[in-house]
């Protein structure tokens, strides 16, 4: 069955359609659903003074996000070059958010002067700090050398809502269900110092996914939901191999 399903997905056409479907899905799960907003403040200070940040959400609740974001504010999500990327990339279009192919780390020069040159021209970027093949709900480096360079602060946000479907990939990720009741929460900006030290550096990445895990779990609880479990942490604090892409 798997062999079938992959061979189609190799069409363009199949693949654009796909894409414009889950953008469908998207928008009624949005419409379906009663939302509540939390903690924005800093976002909305951010947008009304027209500074740029970066957005940082776990892969997991990659799917209603854009829906936590000002239309007017332009913002450019970093998506891996892979074909579920490329799905990604198409999906989220469809919604008004574009794409910056590749990765802060592995081949990531090039989408790192991407990323840099847009935060100058004003615009945010989005980043899922352990995508896009984890470990879930750990966040990577990449993060903060993006924000390190641009001088500008991180934001956390995340979704729950109170139906939903939870898959067995390795993100778990969170697939919500239209009419039902929902929630975004925004963590509290993250500053990374230009002259920050390499300690410094851990010590603010370790603040990010500590931010990312609580707010999530404080959504899935208003939801009445079973908060999703982070994969175990790295023995020796290192993660230089994760992406932090979607």
């Amino acid at each position: 069955m798997a062999r079938p399903f992959k061979m189609i997905m190799k069409s363009e056409a199949v693949r654009r359609a796909a894409c414009g479907l889950a953008a469908l899905y998207i928008r009624f799960v949005h419409v379906t659903n009663r939302w509540q907003i939390i903690n924005d403040q800093a976002p909305q200070k951010l947008w009304d003074d027209d500074q740029p940040f970066i957005v940082a959400f776990w892969h997991n609740r990659l799917l209603m996000m854009p829906y936590t974001w000002r239309k007017s504010v332009p913002i450019n999500m970093l998506i891996s070059q892979h074909r579920d990327g490329e799905l990604i990339a198409n999906t989220i279009a469809h919604l008004g958010f574009k794409s910056v192919r590749g990765s802060t780390s592995r081949d990531g020069a090039q989408a790192l002067r991407t990323m840099l040159k847009a935060i100058k021209r004003g615009e945010c970027i989005g980043i899922t700090p352990d995508g896009p093949r984890g470990p879930r709900m750990r966040a990577s480096d990449g993060i903060v050398s993006v924000a390190r360079l641009a001088g500008v602060p991180i934001l956390p946000v995340t979704y729950a809502t109170s139906r939903r479907r939870i898959l067995s990939s390795w993100d778990r990720f969170l697939i919500a269900l239209p009419f039902g009741r929902g929630v975004f929460i925004w963590g509290d900006p993250i500053g990374v110092p230009r002259e920050a030290s390499e300690s410094d550096l851990v010590d603010i990445r370790q603040s990010i996914e500590n931010q990312l895990i609580l707010i999530s779990n404080q959504a899935d609880e208003k939801c009445d939901q079973t908060s999703i479990e982070p994969a175990a942490a790295e023995i020796d604090g290192t993660n230089d191999a994760r992406q932090g892409v979607a």
